[in-house]
């Protein structure tokens, strides 16, 4: 499955082009503010690069093939989930924008600081660098698995590639080249998604109604089961709120995101670029569906075009189809956006993973008055640190049974007690360290119990696994309101009866 000569000359030169576009950046920063420029760009970017930056940042390669191979295989169960975008995202700008761009930090966790204390900052930022090796592990090698049967080149190889590319244009042109070449991938991405979709369904023997007909009857644009006492299974309803909750880290609490909302020129522009940027992902993650439903049909159709061997394994024949089915050309562009999906979530990594290197560990323990040049040079090398540390990670996925399991389990366990937390510091203003401590115990152990323990110590009803983060959340955000508000008025009551 190999790509011709022309289509891996066009491959090539993407490669090779997007890194050299980044790394330019390198050469047109100012040397006076290069730490604050490599950060936040000097909140000088536009909104609609920030915006493109931030829907990039969403999709990875991950959802370029593995929502085509969800519809392939079963319904659109999993487009629930983009349907929860639109609360997350006015909660975004309604609470989280505002917040962010108040506070004097390149850091989402100095606020915690501010609430509850240093434990809840480093508790949360630890947090957030532990999952995004684990995020840039997980994409390298899901990347490299699609790359290897496009390209031939050996799976190592791959991982290596694309983590020193994208390591180049990040450690020389900072969150400028980020979100730069974040704007350039996000358009190749829509782009190839519209080619690939238009050629599958107008290459259908009997046209478009027949693709229609064939999903339709067989229910593969069904959402799923809308049972309201069914937890254990992902129904409309587990995937709705798991959305939201998952959104709502994102938009919250995620440095990946909140560095963008410090990028743009004022709030007005943070505002438009983080609708824009989230609710782009609707539209798009709808033609990822249509293109797994126009799959099913296009080889229940052809059924000779599908070899067993790949028609086994559904996230392989989004692949198979780009190399067998697309026009020359067209078959090189498709691969350069599946490799810019992944591209563009591992630099957006390591720029906000060494931001947080600099602010939450450097300044707070090393040198708080930090000069510039060598705030940049903790910058690059934070960097380059993350990017072997996630290489290493990519290499090691290689021998665990399943790469997206294993993601999916750590960062339930790490992001739901980092959102607690989170809403408790926001919307609680009573809450103070005990409560705040003793909730993130408690959640961390409620999702533990979801995730791993579950199947040992059952329930008499089942809970899905993705209601790990709701429960977790809920049980860190109960525990501290309730201790503040009826616990604390107690301990403060018998310290004045002792006075």
């Amino acid at each position: 499955m190999n790509l011709p000569l022309v289509d891996l000359l066009v491959f090539v030169a993407y490669l090779v082009g997007v890194t050299a576009f980044g790394c330019s950046f390198y050469f047109r920063r100012g040397a006076a503010d290069a730490a604050d420029t490599f950060t936040s760009g000097g909140g000088r970017l536009p909104a609609w690069a920030v915006g493109m930056s931030i829907f990039a940042t969403f999709v990875s390669s991950i959802s370029f093939l593995g929502l085509p191979a969800k519809a392939y295989v079963g319904n659109w169960n999993a487009f629930v989930f983009s349907l929860s975008i639109p609360v997350a995202s006015w909660m975004a700008v309604r609470f989280f924008v505002p917040l962010y761009r108040s506070l004097n930090s390149a850091s989402a966790y100095s606020y915690l600081e501010t609430r509850f204390g240093p434990w809840a900052r480093i508790y949360a930022s630890l947090c957030y660098l532990v999952t995004q090796i684990a995020r840039m592990g997980t994409i390298l090698y899901l990347l490299a698995l699609p790359m290897n049967a496009l390209l031939g080149w050996s799976v190592p190889m791959l991982i290596v590639v694309t983590g020193v590319g994208t390591l180049l244009y990040c450690a020389m042109g900072g969150i400028q080249a980020v979100i730069w070449t974040d704007a350039v991938q996000g358009i190749i991405l829509i782009g190839g998604t519209l080619l690939c979709l238009a050629v599958l369904l107008i290459t259908m023997p009997q046209g478009i109604g027949q693709a229609w007909t064939l999903a339709v009857s067989e229910g593969k644009m069904s959402l799923g089961s809308w049972s309201l006492t069914d937890w254990g299974s992902e129904t409309f309803w587990v995937c709705l709120i798991y959305g939201i909750f998952i959104n709502m880290q994102n938009y919250g609490i995620d440095q990946n995101y909140i560095q963008r909302y410090i990028t743009a020129r004022d709030h007005r522009d943070a505002v438009r670029s983080t609708l824009f940027g989230s609710l782009l992902y609707v539209p798009v993650s709808f033609l990822f569906f249509l293109i797994g439903t126009a799959l099913y049909a296009y080889y229940h159709a052809r059924p000779d075009l599908l070899p067993a061997e790949i028609a086994a394994r559904p996230d392989q024949i989004l692949p198979f189809f780009i190399v067998k089915g697309l026009p020359v050309g067209i078959t090189g562009l498709l691969s350069a956006a599946i490799f810019a999906a992944g591209m563009s979530t591992v630099s957006t990594s390591l720029n906000s993973g060494a931001t947080i290197i600099l602010e939450d560990y450097y300044k707070r323990f090393v040198d708080p008055q930090v000069q510039d040049s060598r705030a940049l040079r903790v910058l690059q090398g934070a960097t380059v640190a993350l990017a072997v540390l996630g290489v290493g990670c990519a290499l090691a996925m290689m021998h665990v049974r399943s790469a997206l399991d294993a993601w999916w389990a750590m960062q339930s366990i790490f992001s739901g007690g980092m959102l607690g937390l989170f809403l408790l510091g926001y919307f609680c203003q009573k809450a103070r360290n005990p409560e705040a401590a003793l909730g993130v115990v408690l959640g961390v152990l409620t999702i533990a119990w979801v995730s791993v323990w579950q199947k040992r110590w059952p329930l008499p009803v089942a809970i899905h696994q993705n209601l790990s983060i709701v429960l977790g959340t809920t049980v860190i955000f109960v525990t501290g309101f309730l201790g503040s508000t009826l616990l604390r008025p107690v301990r403060v009551g018998r310290l004045r009866g002792k006075m």
